[in-house]
């Protein structure tokens, strides 16, 4: 049984068979949305080209976690002076990348679809690897905690090609 199905399972009742077992977990799963593409994407976050840093999200647990892809390709504005003959994806993008991913997770959690977050705080935030134009960023970005609903506190990690090329924990803050 997937994750997804476990968080979404709410029959309690034992299954007869595996028949049965697949029916229930085809109608689980399906009561929520794990994918979303840049047009969903655009809907939750206000961000904009050139700052909108999410291609889309490949995997959604509401309440836990997300997981984003950033495409990172040699024609972004940064790449003309970050270094001109060595392109090299600045790690404050990195780190606003995956705070973007973590914006899809707060943004859906219920009464703060209307709230926009902004960084409180940036910590343990370490650089592993360099991002260059041609990787594909894959972030995965859980929720730890949110208080007094209106802070919240996430672990993030960027990877290219299964290699840690981020992490560290990022805060936000509710404002109205």
């Amino acid at each position: 049984m997937s994750i997804l199905t476990q968080v979404n399972n709410t029959d309690t009742t034992a299954p007869t068979s595996d028949e049965q077992q697949a029916t229930n977990e085809t109608k689980t799963t399906s009561e929520v949305k794990t994918t979303l593409t840049s047009e969903e994407i655009q809907r939750l976050l206000p961000h904009r080209y050139p700052f909108l840093l999410v291609d889309k999200i490949i995997d959604y647990v509401p309440g836990k976690l997300a997981v984003g892809v950033k495409n990172v390709t040699v024609n972004e504005p940064q790449f003309q002076g970050h270094f001109p003959g060595r392109p090299l994806m600045p790690g404050v993008l990195i780190v606003e990348a995956m705070a973007q991913v973590g914006g899809i997770v707060l943004k859906q959690l219920p009464g703060f679809e209307d709230g926009l977050f902004v960084f409180a705080g940036i910590d343990k935030v370490r650089f592993r690897r360099q991002v260059v134009p041609g990787d594909q960023l894959v972030m995965t970005v859980e929720l730890l905690t949110v208080k007094q609903r209106r802070f919240g506190k996430m672990q993030a990690r960027a990877e290219v090609d299964g290699q840690l090329a981020a992490e560290g924990e990022l805060m936000f803050s509710l404002i109205n």
